[in-house]
């Protein structure tokens, strides 16, 4: 059986950055914690926890020690009670989340009304909102076409969750036009995050079976499975790979692997060992 890898998969820039940065906190023996988990990535999380980056829930638990932004980034609130309580901050959001939260907030302050296409409850949008709504401007959230309001009217701003697929964009934007309204569209998506889609929809074309590694946590882990079982049949989503069956890989000749951009090179390497060993 041959394991073929995707072009592009795994850890990107933003969340390699947070890591560094969340390891390079503790180096001297410091004490931190990330407001929530600093990428969604269990396995993840717990060796940060081995080393001394601990998660808090909420910046209410946080009384010493360094205050780490996850990379998902925080509403302004919280960098707020920070800075009064004295507490050192870390910022490791991604710098294209930060990116979104500004292009969020300038709509904002142009007066736009705030589409955000995006999974409501998800850190990212929570702070992207949240920075929107500061600068003033109302904001409605939407996961697909579906969850569009009937009453929105002009202006409109559109920005998008970072980890979305451009085709979920897209198509919001379209039915937005088909109303007869002119939305003013800032794309935020992650490069990162485009090039993982399209290179998984394409190894997921040609294989017979295909592995997607990253966090059942992870928005955009989830996305490349939901893109990959479109296009093959027999894709699984797992995080390591003790949860791999072996009969799902009867008969076949080609096994894709693919990883969210949350997932490091080491938990792809020791999937692609175990596929090997098949």
């Amino acid at each position: 059986m041959k394991v073929i890898r995707a072009k592009h998969a795994g850890a990107c820039y933003g969340v390699q950055r947070a890591l560094d940065m969340a390891y390079a906190a503790v180096d001297d023996g410091n004490t931190a914690y990330t407001l929530g988990p600093l990428i969604h990535n269990p396995q993840v999380v717990e060796t940060l926890e081995q080393h001394g980056v601990s998660v808090a829930e909420s910046i209410d638990n946080v009384s010493e020690g360094i205050v780490i932004i996850r990379s998902h980034g925080v509403v302004p609130q919280v960098k707020k009670a920070a800075e009064e309580r004295d507490l050192p901050i870390i910022d490791a959001t991604c710098p294209h989340v930060s990116r979104a939260q500004r292009a969020a907030a300038a709509l904002a302050e142009e007066g736009y009304e705030i589409v955000i296409v995006g999974e409501a409850g998800h850190p990212e949008v929570e702070g992207m909102t949240a920075y929107a709504r500061e600068a003033g401007g109302n904001v409605v959230i939407v996961a697909d076409v579906e969850e569009l309001p009937s009453d929105l009217k002009e202006p409109i701003g559109v920005v998008v969750q970072t980890t979305q697929a451009k085709e979920n964009l897209d198509a919001v934007v379209e039915a937005l036009e088909e109303r007869g309204l002119s939305p003013y569209v800032k794309n935020t998506i992650c490069f990162a995050t485009r090039q993982r889609q399209e290179a998984a929809a394409e190894l997921a074309r040609s294989v017979d079976a295909l592995v997607v590694i990253g966090g059942r946590n992870s928005s955009n882990t989830t996305r490349l499975h939901d893109i990959c079982k479109v296009h093959c049949e027999h894709s699984y989503h797992i995080e390591t790979p003790e949860e791999i069956d072996p009969d799902w890989f009867n008969r076949c000749d080609e096994v894709g692997v693919t990883a969210g951009a949350s997932t490091p090179e080491d938990q792809i390497e020791s999937v692609i060992d175990y596929l090997e060993s098949l």
